[in-house]
């Protein structure tokens, strides 16, 4: 909307009338003087208005307007190094365009449950808009990243025949006369159109019917998956590298004063730089048995696993080289050892675990087709995964990076279900 101010603008408008348009957030007064806190979506601002400003009767209606009504304020904007925008608004008129219902989450604790059964208020708090405002700059980086280096979007569907990670974790849906399950990952089909265009990247939702209950786990989940034809693992590692690199570099630049809402400490992040450690799964078994953490080679890491793991680096580390069992069906053989996968898991900093997982596909024909008959899975479903090795086959990887996931991180916060604005978790499928 042509000449409309907003708070995040609010600096380039110091000594400036202005009208914004928002919610309240909070307030008290004197009796004299009116002490209005203020969102509009972009930011958060104090608003502080004076009887003489004002008059009785707007100052005494806007003294008992409930959090979240709706108005407009005028007034100039006047620096303020106290406030965490450097600004405030002198009240010179106040518009109420809705009066809300007393609104039901108030200053004093609530419980998980009650929160998530009013996400959709919960949101607008100060700390959700932090989180959800960073996640949106993570996928605005992650996109520029890949479309800047030459990579091509190409969107993959939700509707799939066939398991992509595992027949366990599926939700089944009819298809007119047929079944159908709703994605795990685009990444079969990455691989298909990275035999056509080269370098692609799928960007959308997965959905695994996990029962877990973890900190760390959704139901519903979004991730960002490239695939790159003529791709070693090393090729893999180095970009996954360069794009979390790039990630927090946008985020350091463009989010600080919601970074200071979550009072995350940066230092953390501006740490964040190449190169990251690159280690083996083999390395990382020795690791946990030296921290007293029992655990037999061939296992897949858990949550406290990673946990151990990834409080020993002050970054991000790159795990490679996973035993063949704990690795989806595709996924490259070490020429080196045969026990072993051309796989590699992110693990971020801080005890926060995976964040990014991929490798190597495996690229021959022969192998391939011994995968997925040891695996059972349905022949017919996957000949057309099988063409890709028939027609032009040439060494390829990728990687998936999960957004919720890296919000966590990021935001330094507890629990992966702040990162999205509607959570789908085990239990819980509303609002």
């Amino acid at each position: 909307m042509t000449g409309r101010i907003y708070i995040e603008d609010i600096a380039q408008h110091e000594g400036q009338r202005v009208t914004l348009q928002g919610w309240i957030t909070g307030r008290r007064s004197s009796g004299k003087i009116l002490f209005l806190q203020f969102r509009d979506g972009t930011g958060f601002i104090q608003c502080v208005g004076g009887r003489a400003d004002l008059g009785d009767e707007l100052f005494d209606r806007a003294d008992h307007l409930p959090i979240e009504s709706a108005i407009r304020v005028t007034g100039e904007v006047r620096a303020d190094a106290r406030a965490p925008s450097g600004f405030e608004l002198g009240l010179s008129g106040i518009e109420v365009v809705h009066e809300a219902e007393e609104y039901p989450i108030g200053r004093k604790e609530h419980g998980d449950s009650f929160l998530l059964d009013h996400r959709h208020l919960w949101i607008r708090q100060s700390q959700q808009f932090a989180v959800l405002r960073i996640r949106a700059t993570i996928i605005s980086a992650v996109r520029e990243y890949l479309d800047g280096h030459g990579y091509l979007n190409i969107d993959t569907p939700i509707l799939t025949p066939a398991a992509c990670e595992g027949t366990t974790t599926l939700f089944e849906t009819e298809y007119f006369d047929e079944r159908a399950y709703l994605t795990q990952s685009g990444q079969l089909y990455n691989e298909a159109t990275a035999m056509a265009f080269g370098r692609v990247y799928c960007f959308g939702p997965a959905l695994r019917a996990e029962k877990s209950k973890t900190r760390r786990h959704l139901i519903e989940f979004w991730q960002v998956e490239p695939e790159i034809a003529y791709a070693s693992l090393d090729d893999v590692l180095d970009i996954q590298e360069e794009l979390v690199c790039f990630v927090v570099e946008r985020l350091l630049r463009d989010r600080r004063s919601e970074f200071a809402i979550l009072k995350r400490d940066l230092a953390l992040l501006e740490r964040v730089k190449a190169p990251f450690p690159r280690v083996t799964y083999t390395e990382m078994v020795d690791l946990l048995n030296e921290k007293g953490v029992e655990f037999a080679w061939g296992d897949d890491f858990g949550a406290p696993d990673e946990a151990v793991i990834s409080e020993s680096f002050d970054r991000p580390v790159m795990v490679t080289r996973y035993p063949r069992g704990v690795k989806p069906f595709y996924m490259a053989i070490d020429p080196e050892d045969e026990r072993l996968t051309l796989s590699v898991d992110m693990l971020a900093p801080e005890g926060y675990g995976e964040i990014v997982g991929g490798g190597e596909r495996l690229a021959d024909l022969a192998t391939l087709e011994a995968a997925v008959d040891a695996g059972a899975l349905p022949r017919a479903d996957y000949e057309w995964y099988l063409d890709l090795r028939r027609y032009g086959s040439v060494p390829h990887g990728g990687f998936g990076m999960g957004i919720e996931r890296l919000t966590t991180w990021v935001c330094g916060i507890h629990h992966i279900r702040e990162t999205i604005a509607f959570p789908r978790m085990l239990n819980r499928l509303r609002p």
